[in-house]
């Protein structure tokens, strides 16, 4: 591995062992790669995805904006999932990024959807 990566993976297994999701509120993990961005709802004490969404999804394909843009949207569209399953408060996991950018955009987009964290 790189450095780079190598850095991410530590950051991300120290935050880990303080972030938890349970039933009533599940930890909204981002995943981040070059071209798209993924965010899922989960249950750690079940050990169970409860949603996802990702820029992959056909109606954020459809709209032909930038990274960032489909980031925000991807948040949106984890927030509506989540009201309809009744999960308002959620804790965000960045997953080792830089609270910045896309992953920025995606807890942007979750709390203009009513998402609390």
């Amino acid at each position: 591995m790189d450095t780079k990566a190598l850095r991410r993976e530590k950051i991300k297994f120290r935050v880990r062992k303080k972030v938890t999701g349970t039933t009533a509120r599940p930890r909204l993990s981002v995943f981040r790669s070059n071209n798209d961005i993924y965010a899922q709802l989960i249950d750690d004490s079940a050990g169970r995805t409860l949603a996802s969404a990702s820029s992959r999804d056909k109606d954020i394909v459809a709209q032909k904006t930038n990274k960032v843009e489909k980031s925000k949207l991807v948040g949106a569209a984890i927030a509506r999932k989540a009201t309809e399953l009744g999960l308002l408060d959620v804790t965000f996991d960045r997953s080792g990024y830089l609270y910045h950018g896309r992953v920025k955009a995606v807890a942007d987009g979750a709390r203009e959807g009513g998402l609390k964290f």
